[in-house]
This record gives structure tokens, sequence and C-alpha cells, in this order.
């Protein structure tokens, strides 16, 4: 795909992508071993992934208003946040309950937010056509990330500080990997300083508010799946409850190979059918997995884990879609500020999806836990397909909407 020169840049990128976002979810990944040693409670689990969502949020705030995916190089953008979430990382080995884990888990997300949108905006500079599927390998490597911690606890009983020194190292390592590439030929010049361009953006361009819409639908739905995933699956056994190396191995098929491999089909996709059909395509399949949840909760074991990586595989599979879309509708010297603004906002929305979840939980238990999530897909289809009437959706994807 694309020349030499590309491949290379978009190897990179998904590699440090990869290697970054390791740190999102190493404190959930390790959530069983500190309720043993810090005696955390559910409420506390919940608080420990919530608040890098708040980080997150923050972060991404901060480089919308400040314009940072757009006046700062890319690459040096994005090396620096990497280093950054690695040291906030191992604030973990330091805590011995939530009054320093949050804190540093907060960091975290602040520190992350410098990756993703510059990350999404560096690949575009080098791709015009075939966006769709570049962004989406970006977003898949931001996936197979976010999958990682449970991989390395499912390889074995280690205790929990090696998997946070391990995916602390890795986002370390992320810095390295980026550091050569340089912006690619559709580069713009570093604009002015302009702390409202972005909301501007999505205030007065309808077309920009309801992809943004659409983005939202999906979010309400992402993070809490994710974050929630692997209890789900442990809840399904019952009584014969998976052992930690099971579930590990599960989740990290379901969220991150299942979730790469469905970005990047998205993305091939999205570039030849259009954007607003792939992505009202890939909400519908999502909530259909989200309604049919509770039967796939006292289905036998293979079943469920079928389930879940189509799910795994859906639910990520508009997301990169939503960010091509911004760098395609907003004007190009401050795309990277809206993309930032758009991910805070639907990063927000995780905050209160995710906790909704243990609300569930305690009035119906786990069997429909996750059924209020499909409300999000079903609403963001209804906002691609009306972005699909309007003109300005033929700017998408070269053309095709």
């Amino acid at each position: 795909m694309g020349s030499g020169e590309q491949r290379r840049a978009l190897i990179l990128v998904a590699l440090a992508a990869v290697l970054a976002n390791a740190s999102w979810f190493s404190a959930t990944a390790v959530v069983p071993a500190l309720e043993d040693d810090w005696h955390l409670t559910s409420a506390g689990a919940a608080w420990l992934v919530i608040v890098v969502q708040v980080g997150f949020v923050a972060g991404s705030v901060g480089a919308a208003l400040l314009n940072l995916p757009d006046r700062i190089e890319p690459r040096r953008l994005i090396a620096g946040s990497a280093i950054a979430a690695g040291v906030a990382n191992l604030g973990l080995l330091l805590a011995s309950g939530l009054a320093v884990a949050l804190p540093a888990r907060f960091f975290v997300g602040v520190a992350l937010a410098g990756v993703y949108a510059p990350g999404v905006r560096l690949v575009a500079t080098h791709f015009e056509r075939g966006r769709g599927v570049a962004t989406g390998v970006v977003v898949g490597a931001l996936t197979l990330g976010s999958g990682t911690p449970h991989l390395v606890r499912g390889l074995g009983d280690v205790p929990w500080q090696v998997t946070i020194a391990i995916t602390s190292a890795l986002a370390i390592l992320a810095a390295v990997s980026v550091w050569t590439v340089r912006s690619g030929p559709a580069a713009v010049k570093s604009p002015p300083l302009d702390v409202g361009a972005a909301m501007r953006a999505l205030l007065r361009q309808r077309p920009l508010r309801l992809a943004t819409l659409g983005y939202l639908g999906h979010m309400w739905e992402l993070y809490a799946l994710w974050s929630w995933l692997a209890t789900f699956f442990v809840a399904a056994g019952g009584v014969h409850r998976p052992g930690l190396a099971e579930t590990g191995t599960v989740t990290f098929f379901a969220i991150g190979v299942a979730g790469l491999l469905g970005a990047v089909a998205g993305g091939l996709l999205a570039d030849h059918l259009g954007r607003t059909a792939i992505t009202s395509g890939a909400m519908l399949i999502s909530a259909t997995c989200c309604l049919f949840s509770p039967l796939a909760f006292v289905s036998a074991t293979p079943v469920l884990i079928v389930v879940l990586l189509v799910w795994g595989a859906s639910v990520i599979a508009d997301s990169a879609q939503f960010s091509a879309a911004v760098t395609e509708l907003a004007e190009p010297r401050y795309a990277g500020s809206v993309l930032a603004l758009q991910l805070a906002l639907g990063f927000t929305l995780t905050i209160v999806s995710i906790r909704l979840v243990p609300v569930v939980v305690s009035i119906v238990g786990w069997r429909y836990a996750l059924l209020p999530l499909a409300a999000g897909p079903l609403l963001g289809t209804a906002a691609m397909l009306r972005l699909r009437q309007l003109p300005a959706s033929l700017l998408l994807a070269n053309g095709r909407r």
C-alpha cells in the first residue's frame, strides 16, 4: 500500500501506537492482583479505568485549545508524550492504594492524548488516498496495544508489578519508533494559535457535528466493552470460572487481535465503499452483538468466545473512519485540533458508560449488564446515515460517502 516511504511511516507510527497504548489498560489487567494486595473494591477498580479517561479528556482539551497537534511537529509530540506515559505508568509501582494510583493513572491519560490525535494526523499527511485504511492501521495498532497488558498477564502468573514495568518500557520504545518519521507531503504550515478554532468548527459545520455524533455513539459502547469484557467473560463461566491465562488470552484476542483486524478491514472497505456506509454497518453489527450478549452469557464457552471476537472486531471497525472523516471535513490547518476536541467529547462520554455497567450489574447482574451499550451505536448509525445525505459527504473517501 503506497510508496516505500509511506509504508515506512505507517509501520513506525503504528508500532509506536501499539507500544505506547499498552499503558492505557495496564492497571485494568492487574485488577485481580490489586484486589488482593490493596483490598480494592469494584468501585475502586472502576475508578482506575475512569481516571485514565478523565486524564485523556483533559489532555485532549488542552491540546485542542492550544492547537498542539497542528503547531508541534507530530513525531516530537508523540515521542515526548509516550515517554511521559511510560513514566506516569510506573507511578503505580509506588502506590499502595488509590491515593497515589489515581493521580498516576490520570497523568497516563493526559500523556496518551499526545499520541492518538497526532499519530492520526501524522499518517494523514502521508496518505491523501488510502487514508481510511492507513488510519485504520493506526487505530488497530492502538487497539492491539490496549489488549497487550492482558496478554502479558495471560502468559503466566507473573507479579502484577512485572506487567506494569513491561508496559512502561514499551511506551519508552514507542518514542524511539516514531522519532524518525517526519510529516508527509500533505502537511500544511503550522497555523497561529487560535483557542476557539476547533469549537467553532464543530458548532458551525453540520457535517462535522454529525460525524462527531456518530463518533459519540461509537464511544458510548467501545470503552465500556473493553473495560468490562474480561469480567463479563469470567462471570459467564459460572461455577467453572476460567483461569487467569484463559481470561487474559481471550480478552487479548477479542480486544487486540480481532480489533486490529476489524480496524484494518473497516479502513479497506471504507476507502472503497464509503465512510458513512462502513461506520453504519459496523455499528449495526456491534449493536447486534450487544443485544445478543444475554444469550451469549448462558451459551457454551465456544459460542461466547465467537460472539466476543465478532464484537471486538466490529466495535472498533468504524473508529478510525470517524478520525479520517475529520481530516477530510475540517479546515486542514486546524484538523488536528478538531480531532483532539472530538476525542475529548467521546472520552468524556465513556466515563459515564464505564461507570454505568457496575450500576446495572448491581441491579440485574452480569447477564444483562452490557445491554444499555446498544443505544450508542444505534444512535450513531442514525447520525452517519444523515451525514450521508448531505453534499459535504462527497468530501469523504475521495467521493465515496
